[in-house]
Parts: C-alpha cells; structure tokens; sequence
C-alpha cells in the first residue's frame, strides 16, 4: 500500500530580537551568525502542529531523527 511521504519544515529565529518572524530554514550557509544564536522549531509539513517546540539546533535536530527513524520502521 502506498503511503504519503510526510514531510516537516524546520524554522528559526535569532534569540536577541523579540517580536522577530519564524523563517524557514535553508541550511547553515544561509544564517548570518552561528546555529547557537537562533532558535529553532519543528513542524508538520501543513505547519498546524508544533512537533517540537523552541529548542537549540542540536535538541530540535535530534528529535527529527526521531520521529524519522520511527516513521519508517527499524532498520536492520
């Protein structure tokens, strides 16, 4: 049976601006400071639900491997 592939959007906004937009995220080479400088959040591919909400790259990140890995079953 064919299933829908699902996809998620990664957004980001810099820590220091209060009021500043989330912003789809391109990649690391299109930020212009460090990943550590921004927050990031998770969600689904409609953007109606947070999967996983404000969060340093690295903790948002590791939860997309999450939901990756149990989306598609174990791999052996």
């Amino acid at each position: 049976m064919y299933q829908k592939k699902r996809k998620m959007v990664l957004q980001y906004k810099i820590k220091t601006e209060p009021g500043s937009r989330w912003k789809k995220y391109n990649g690391k080479d299109k930020l212009k400071f460090p990943v550590g400088k921004y927050d990031f959040r998770l969600l689904n591919e409609n953007k109606t639900k947070i999967l996983v909400p404000k969060g340093s790259y690295a903790k948002v990140m590791k939860r997309f491997r999450q939901i990756e890995f149990f989306k598609h079953g174990r791999i052996n």
